[in-house]
Order: C-alpha cells, then sequence, then structure tokens
C-alpha cells in the first residue's frame, strides 16, 4: 500500500507553551488529515535554531531513506522556521526523484488557540499527492503558499505567510556530508573592518559569506582582508528581495570585492550561500 513519509524534527509545529508562556520541545499535535496512510518516523525534538550540519545531514539521509521504498509517495519533513531555507535547500541539491518532499511547520505553537501548524501539515500532505508536482524538487508550504526550496527566506517573524522565494534554478549535485565543514558568514556595516574575517580564518573556517550592503558592497578594509584571504569567499546581501550584482567600484565595491577574488552569490541571501558554499567545498569543488 502505498504511503507518505512524514519525518518530524522539532521545532515550534511540536512545541508547547509553559506557565509562563515560554515554548518549549514538546509531542505537538501534527493535524493529521487525509486519506491517503502516513507513515511518521521522529528524527529529532529540537529547535532548529539550534541545528548544525551534522543534523541537516541527518534529515537528507532520512529523505533518501525513505524515498528507497517505492511504495513512498514522497515525504513531508516538519521542521523549525528559524532554518527551513537551509535545510530544505541542502535536500533539495541532493534531490534526483521525481516524488515531492515538502517541508512545513508553523508559526504558532501547538497548543495555541488558532494554530496554523495543522492546516500547512495538510496543505503539505495533499501536495506529495498532486501529480502536478513530481520533478519540482523539495517545496516549502507555509500559509497557503507553495514555494520552490531555491532561493527560499524568511521574510517575517510572526506572519502566518512567513516565507519568500526568489525561485532559483534548480541543480542537483552528488551526496555529500557536511558534518566535517566549517563555513561562517560575517554581517558587513558601515565601519565594518577586517577583524571578523581574520578571525574566522584564524578558527579554521574553509569558507566565508560576506552578508554586504546593497548590491553587495563594503568598504576598502574588507576588500583588502578578502584579498589576502586564504578560503573561498562568497558575497551575499542584507536587503531581504532582488538579485544583487558587482556593479559599484570605488574601492569597496560589489566589483572590488570580485576583483579580490569574492563570488557573487546572485539570489540565495546568507543562510543558503552558506549551505552551497560548504557542498561545493565538502565536493571538492573551486
Amino acid at each position: 500500500m502505498s504511503y507518505i513519509a512524514l519525518l518530524t524534527t522539532g521545532g515550534t509545529i511540536a512545541s508547547i507553551r509553559d506557565e509562563n508562556g515560554i515554548s518549549r520541545p514538546g509531542p505537538g499535535g501534527l493535524g493529521l488529515d487525509v486519506a491517503s496512510e502516513v507513515t511518521v518516523r521522529h528524527l529529532m525534538s529540537k529547535d532548529s535554531s539550534t541545528f548544525d550540519f551534522g543534523d541537516m545531514d541527518r534529515i537528507a539521509d532520512a529523505v533518501a531513506e525513505a524515498l528507497v521504498d517505492d511504495a513512498c509517495q514522497g515525504v513531508v519533513v516538519l521542521h523549525g522556521t528559524d532554518t527551513m531555507e537551509e535545510s530544505a535547500l541542502l535536500v533539495d541539491l541532493f534531490h534526483d526523484d521525481p516524488r515531492p518532499v515538502v517541508f512545513t511547520g508553523a508559526q504558532r505553537t501547538s497548543d495555541h488557540e488558532a494554530p496554523d501548524g495543522p492546516v500547512n501539515v495538510a496543505a503539505a500532505l495533499e501536495l506529495v499527492l498532486d501529480d502536478a508536482n513530481r520533478g519540482r524538487g523539495v517545496l516549502v508550504v507555509f500559509g497557503g503558499r507553495a514555494l520552490p526550496a531555491r532561493g527560499l527566506s524568511k521574510w517575517h517573524t510572526t506572519d502566518l505567510d512567513a516565507f519568500v522565494s526568489s525561485a532559483e534554478p534548480r541543480v542537483v549535485v552528488p551526496r555529500v556530508d557536511l558534518s566535517g565543514v566549517r563555513v561562517d558568514i560575517v554581517a558587513l556595516y558601515p565601519g565594518a573592518d577586517a577583524v571578523a574575517i581574520e578571525a574566522f580564518v584564524a578558527a579554521g573556517t574553509d569558507g566565508i559569506v560576506l552578508e554586504a550592503t546593497g548590491s553587495g558592497n563594503t568598504n576598502a578594509q574588507v576588500v583588502d582582508a578578502v584579498k589576502s584571504c586564504s578560503v573561498p569567499v562568497v558575497v551575499t546581501t542584507r536587503v531581504p528581495v532582488g538579485a544583487i550584482e558587482p556593479t559599484y567600484g570605488g574601492g569597496g565595491g560589489g566589483a572590488d570585492l570580485v576583483d579580490a577574488g569574492a563570488v557573487f552569490s546572485p539570489l540565495l541571501r546568507a543562510g543558503q550561500a552558506r549551505v552551497l558554499l560548504a557542498v561545493q567545498i565538502a565536493s571538492g569543488r573551486s
């Protein structure tokens, strides 16, 4: 008999509030109300803000293991919203099966008077059952919308429609483990200097993502640090929406960063750019 594999990892959807109103990981109801059989596997019970690459590897492996069974129609992953964009991208990078993989979660705890988790779970399960979604890769269902994992970012801390996506084109790569890779993000701001970049290099980082201003800009100090940096550097932006490109010079513009050896990530924001860079490093790519 065919079924949908549902993987739980924790997050707000599985959390309840204590007597002080603080959300804590808990048993949280899943709101399963679909005709198709659902097989649930509890992977972990953690806030996604605490995830590392090892946890994300575990999710990617569990998705692949579920799809080994031909009776599995697709996979739904319940995940916290804080780092859903990172895990969803990682799975999508390796997902070469036409069957849908759908991530979802909740902005409200399971004991909220109007929880959004059950609606999101039901929508995710229905999406898996719709043949029109075969071959679309990993999707994120949230607040009534289905979005591609590529280019996904969380745009709002509390709105039930929490995500936007730039719909980055899909390219599938061979599976690699990320648990031994370190990639750090450096936030840039007026007056930023080389301290953070130099500290991460000294700590043994394998790569750095610069969360730059505007269309990928900074200052001459940061450009000099990138030029002398011994690890790959990717440039993204702190601006929530829109493509970026290295069009500014003047000593600290995006064009200067490229001249110093950095590579631009036109659409992926810092979280997903970090995952993609880690995958490239783990696979031995430049």
